[in-house]
């Protein structure tokens, strides 16, 4: 089973100024390429970009709520953890608990079960 691991950082908000990068957007989209290039030489692979609320302190007692923006990544690790010889793993401890059946509170009578066929009407013989 694969496993991994995430890093949540916050995004850029401004551009970065080079030679031949003049609009604001090519400065933004110089600035995420340069963040994602260095986080993926790390071994992180981009996952997506989320807007989440964050409650801030304003004051001595007042909250107001705003909105960040993240990027997400995620990096595979080692499916399974390297044990010191000598130790073994006990994966199940407790027997898994048995669902509770639902159904009537009382047992049914015994005997013989009732007939499957089609509905009959006393009302027909009369």
């Amino acid at each position: 089973m694969q496993r991994f691991e995430f890093k949540v950082i916050p995004a850029p908000k401004r551009g970065e100024k080079a030679r031949g990068v003049k609009t604001t957007e090519e400065r933004f989209a110089l600035a995420l390429t340069s963040l994602m290039n260095q986080l993926g030489a790390e071994g992180w692979d981009y996952v997506r970009a989320d807007t989440l609320p964050c409650e801030e302190r304003v004051g001595l007692t007042g909250t107001k709520s705003t909105f960040q923006n993240v990027l997400v990544f995620r990096r595979a690790i080692d499916s399974l953890p390297v044990e010191a010889p000598g130790t073994a793993r006990l994966l199940l401890q407790e027997p898994i608990p048995t669902i509770p059946r639902l159904g009537p509170a009382e047992a049914p009578m015994p005997g013989n079960a009732p007939a499957v066929g089609p509905a009959k009407s006393d009302l027909a013989a009369e």
